[in-house]
């Protein structure tokens, strides 16, 4: 269970990549029914002010004592560099070795990097320095196409948004869909990116400029239930099936049926927490043709049973 988050931080940290896991994570949401996490933020000196390159500073009200016994570190963006705090480093290489959840987002990859927690791992960085982390961690496994990878324990992320994608990400696998759906609706935030989604695309979805476009998506949303093709889909909007994959794939960075399976799951995910249906009714309820197909896609897209991923978040108690 997640209930305590550290934020380490070091001079020239990135403010909108702090503000952030501060968002996420930082914000008491008692009024939404969720009880707020043990939230820290952390300094090599706490009560020195840190400085980011906007001009403000930072005064830390705790030492990186405070990572000891955190569930999950947060490691905003900062300068890169070619030497990081060795007292923080080694902070974070106890931290992985107690196994606690580690994210990074933007640059903070190469905090982890620089500690030895790259090697052999799946990871990301925002795409402008994705080049640059591959040759610094040559034994880390760099995807520069994504918006964030899980790796277990190790959680990486691209620029900006991506964070608050990884963030929710987060919180959704340790704490369920309802308690990630809240934060991101009091967010105003869209409530899942898939992390397999590419970093920038032709036209994200929420700026098409074909408004029937933009309508078929929103109406394939509210009837995941239906069955869809793809040439059913590319009819509709008086489109050849090729044409309209392609384009597609440029709105939204994946294929149409990537995308709604993805959706379907989502909202099986949200089923199975707040309902008593039948494995088999959720199965009709998300557009799948049958519970064993369910399961199939359940199992990859989430890693476990849809009668586990139950047992775990149906009747999961807030944050005490």
């Amino acid at each position: 269970m997640l209930h305590s988050v550290a934020v380490p931080l070091i001079d020239d940290f990135a403010m909108f990549e702090f503000g952030v896991v501060c968002e996420v994570f930082g914000l008491d949401r008692s009024y939404a029914g969720l009880a707020p996490f043990d939230f820290r933020v952390c300094g090599i000196e706490p009560g020195v002010p840190l400085t980011n390159p906007t001009g403000a500073a930072v005064i830390t009200p705790f030492g990186l004592e405070a990572m000891e016994d955190a569930d999950l570190i947060a490691v905003p963006a900062a300068r890169i560099r070619d030497d990081y705090p060795e007292e923080l480093l080694e902070a974070l290489r106890r931290a992985d070795a107690r196994g606690a959840i580690l994210l990074s987002v933007c640059s903070g990859a190469f905090i982890l990097g620089a500690a030895g927690l790259l090697d052999g791992r799946d990871c990301t960085t925002h795409w402008r320095y994705a080049d640059a982390l591959a040759k610094r961690y040559p034994n880390a496994r760099v995807n520069p196409d994504v918006l964030f990878v899980d790796d277990g324990n190790l959680i990486t992320s691209a620029g900006t948004s991506a964070g608050i994608d990884a963030s929710l990400h987060v919180v959704r696998r340790e704490l369920g869909s309802a308690f990630a759906n809240t934060i991101a609706r009091n967010m105003v935030v869209p409530p899942q990116r898939d992390g397999g989604q590419r970093q920038f695309i032709e036209r994200p979805i929420s700026d098409c400029t074909d408004d029937t476009f933009s309508e078929l998506i929103d109406d394939l949303a509210l009837h995941l239930d239906e069955p869809h093709t793809v040439s059913g889909l590319a009819s509709r909007v008086h489109m050849s099936t090729r044409s309209f994959s392609r384009r597609f794939v440029a709105e939204t960075g994946v294929s149409p049926m990537q995308w709604l399976t993805r959706q379907r799951i989502l909202h099986a995910r949200l089923l199975l927490e707040t309902t008593e249906l039948s494995i088999d009714e959720v199965a009709a309820q998300c557009g799948f043709a049958s519970a064993t197909l369910f399961r199939h896609h359940f199992d990859q897209e989430v890693g476990v049973a849809p009668t586990r991923y139950r047992r775990s978040f149906a009747s999961a108690p807030q944050l005490a």
